[in-house]
């Protein structure tokens, strides 16, 4: 249990400081221009492997739960690429100006948004079920603080990306 414990708190350490120190890029706090630190691509899919490596860590699942396993993380990756490419294309598009074809274009992302979790959660389903209590607390508050954690480090409330719950509604 040790172990796990360890090896979850040293990524969330070394995952938290490594936020902490590009958000303090150049300029920052010197007299220069101040300059928002925005995740690449790679950044994101970086810390999204170590949010979902946490996860299982702190789980401490048995052999009988490890089955169990990988249709999670498979929805979870496919979760996470979906969200990087919709993330792509909404930085590289225009932002309509009529405040209608803006609904339209946010009811569109809530939809494609609201598929993925969809699958994210019947994929946890069986495993979420096969967890002791002890499981299940840590399940709930791993999610739940990864998820608040990258928010507040990017200035996005208890939103996070772009406004998508990583884990918490699952």
């Amino acid at each position: 249990m040790w172990k796990t414990v360890l090896a979850t708190s040293t990524a969330l350490a070394i995952a938290g400081s490594t936020l902490v120190y590009a958000q303090q890029g150049p300029g920052n706090g010197k007299g220069g221009e101040a300059h928002r630190w925005r995740p690449s691509a790679e950044d994101i899919a970086a810390y999204g492997d170590a949010r979902i490596a946490a996860l299982k860590a702190g789980l401490k699942l048995t052999a009988e739960q490890e089955k169990l396993w990988p249709p999670l993380e498979k929805a979870l990756r496919d979760q996470a690429k979906q969200r990087s490419e919709r993330f792509a294309a909404h930085a590289n598009a225009e932002r309509p100006k009529d405040p209608v074809a803006r609904m339209k274009r946010r009811a569109e992302r809530m939809t494609q948004t609201g598929a993925s979790l969809k699958t994210v959660a019947d994929a946890a389903a069986p495993l979420y079920a096969s967890l002791d209590d002890a499981q299940k607390k840590r399940f709930t508050a791993m999610a739940r603080f990864e998820g608040r954690r990258f928010a507040q480090a990017h200035g996005r409330g208890h939103h996070g990306w772009g406004h998508r719950h990583h884990f918490r509604h699952m």
